[in-house]
């Protein structure tokens, strides 16, 4: 029998168990609970627990597409089920329509929509079911998911800006180790037929550089071998997601760099609260839907505002205790909550803090871009040094 992790809402906040079950369908009944309160649904693999296994990662569903494309037909008029069919009839990527089969199925069976979307988890995150769930009775769907895709749309937007940024950081990183390479596998064995000779009378940092040189000549595939397997083993290294995490941490602790990319993640908090509340979901249930969204170093933050908010506090003040405010975001909340119009002020805020993403790019282009290329510059010019000084200790000898 299969094994699935369940998020359920109770009248006491969502909770997430294991349990055994026949299939999806089947796990609210076996939980007590309306079909609408089970949250997301992720089936185990029996594998997973064994060490040496990871799961394997489902393709990306194009949910920013979807959300755009049914608020289209939505708006023009075509009944749920008929747009449903027709996003499904033009997708030509087999996992796609093996989604959307399967949410077309539950519609058929007389599920809400809500409800189909929450059996397929691996494309349908927490965010969306919940915006589905809050609009789908009250004839605002399509407004609600148009809303939603422009929302993925900023997303991608902010990502796309940061990756562009990193561009140039990575290919001159390339181009160095490249040209290191060439000199310590090509030029360098050649160097060291040469040099050879001289022994002990060369400087230190050209013996070691010598002794390498020879051996890359002798022995080539073990260099190659161990240097395919340090990269190897430092990109497993970099994947494991505990060392992510920790490096993030690290990164928001940098001065310059730490304070911005705080900001862009309490931007994407404002909004992502923003759009569930003005979409009738209630504040308590939203920040403990958007923890999940937002960055991994304040999930915990977000949990406790989460709390605070239970115990009766305003949104303001449990923003503010847990750090997650800054002062225009706390003052344009608090007009919010005397006006009526809470989402309205935090989608304000966010977007005054949009800025940040511009200033976080010139920051890596003005000070990572430089800093590499210095450190490349050492490097190469390090060896360099450290190759031509036999030559000129060998010239002053003959002199």
């Amino acid at each position: 029998m299969p094994s699935f992790e369940v998020r359920v809402f109770r009248p006491d906040g969502v909770r997430t168990q294991r349990m055994d079950a026949p299939d999806r369908a089947s796990l609210a009944a076996l939980l007590g609970v309306p079909p609408q309160h089970v949250l997301a649904v992720r089936e185990l693999d029996s594998r997973a627990d064994k060490p040496g296994i990871r799961w394997r990662r489902s393709p990306r569903f194009p949910l920013q597409l979807f959300s755009q494309e049914l608020a289209v037909l939505l708006e023009s008029g075509i009944a749920l089920l008929e747009a449903l069919n027709t996003l499904r009839e033009k997708e030509s990527n087999p996992a796609v329509q093996a989604a959307l089969d399967a949410v077309v199925a539950q519609v058929e069976q007389g599920q809400p929509l809500s409800v189909a979307l929450k059996a397929q988890p691996q494309s349908f995150d927490e965010l969306v079911c919940a915006i589905v769930a809050a609009n789908e009775r009250t004839g605002q769907l399509s407004i609600a998911l148009a809303q939603h895709a422009k929302y993925l749309t900023w997303v991608d937007g902010l990502r796309q800006r940061l990756v562009s940024a990193c561009i140039y950081p990575l290919m001159l990183l390339g181009v160095g180790a490249a040209v290191i390479l060439f000199l310590l596998l090509f030029v360098l064995p050649r160097f060291a037929g040469i040099l050879d000779g001289l022994g002990g009378d060369l400087p230190w940092g050209s013996r070691v550089l010598i002794q390498f040189g020879s051996t890359a000549a002798t022995h080539p595939a073990l260099v190659i071998g161990g240097l395919g397997a340090l990269i190897a083993g430092l990109v497993l290294f970099l994947g494991q997601p505990a060392l992510r995490q920790r490096l993030l941490s690290l990164a928001w602790t940098l001065p310059g760099l730490g304070p911005r990319l705080r900001v862009l993640a309490l931007a994407r908090l404002y909004r992502s609260l923003a759009m569930l509340l003005a979409a009738g979901v209630p504040v308590l249930p939203a920040l403990r839907i958007v923890r999940g969204v937002v960055a991994a170093p304040w999930r915990e933050a977000v949990g406790h505002a989460a709390t605070l908010i239970e115990r009766g506090e305003r949104l303001s003040d449990s923003l503010e205790a847990q750090d997650l405010a800054t002062p225009v975001a706390r003052r344009m909340v608090r007009v919010g909550e005397r006006s009526g119009e809470v989402p309205a002020m935090l989608e304000r805020a966010a977007a005054f803090h949009d800025e940040e993403a511009v200033r976080l790019t010139e920051l890596l282009t003005r000070l990572i871009n430089p800093a590499l290329m210095l450190v490349m510059g050492v490097l190469i010019g390090g060896i360099i040094v450290l190759m031509y000084l036999p030559i000129f200790q060998l010239v002053e000898q003959v002199q």
